[in-house]
């Protein structure tokens, strides 16, 4: 079991590092298109906004790329940190929010102290995690996170469990009810599930988690 477990982690790592590279290479594209806080949607503006302004502690915003969400909770008064696993990213987020702290990282490896924050944001940081590993980020999350501290995760939503061909690299469509039971086996209650599927856009979810205490 050791063996597969090693050898699942390595397999993840990979996986991140090719995602990470990608992004990197095309950072420049990617912050143009999508990489502005002004580029959100307003209901979801509305929803992350409303979750982070009932989180006590720390924020943590995994995937944060160049660091529009992170900067943006920063500014509503939040201690909000960024974590990414793209130095081109990291580069940019702290060129444009200097008083914010960047750190290199991944969803599944985010170190740190057990318990030592209130709130994760993941908006769209595993749409890239292969299905076969997604426990491995949301334990890293229930890890990191207090008993009680909140989750609030992005997602492509569709009714079958697919890949598909994204800009950058390979992500996955997840229907809402198996993200809720592998939250679930990673120690989450969820409190509230949202999909929509705007003109021109893919579907997309919403899930608001909270860590079991």
């Amino acid at each position: 079991m050791a063996e597969r477990n090693d050898r699942g982690s390595a397999d993840l790592d990979a996986a991140t590092a090719r995602t990470a590279g990608a992004y990197g290479a095309r950072a420049d594209e990617y912050i143009a298109a999508v990489g502005r806080i002004g580029h959100v949607a307003e209901p979801d503006l509305a929803l992350v906004r409303e979750w982070a302004l009932g989180i006590a502690g720390p924020l943590l915003d995994v995937g944060c790329g160049p660091g529009q969400w992170t900067r943006y909770l920063a500014e509503l008064g939040a201690d909000a940190r960024g974590v990414d696993p793209s130095p081109e990213f990291l580069a940019r987020a702290r060129s444009d929010a200097p008083g914010v702290r960047f750190r290199l990282g991944a969803a599944e490896r985010l170190g740190g102290r057990d318990a030592s924050i209130g709130g994760v944001l993941a908006w769209y940081s595993l749409i890239h995690t292969p299905p076969e590993h997604i426990a491995a980020p949301l334990a890293e999350f229930a890890r990191v996170l207090r008993r009680g501290g909140g989750l609030a995760l992005g997602f492509f939503a569709g009714s079958e469990l697919a890949p598909f061909d994204h800009a950058v690299a390979t992500a996955y469509f997840w229907p809402p009810q198996l993200l809720t039971t592998e939250l679930a086996a990673a120690g989450f209650t969820v409190a509230r599930v949202e999909t929509r599927h705007d003109p021109g856009a893919r579907p997309h979810g919403a899930i608001l988690a909270v860590r079991d205490g």
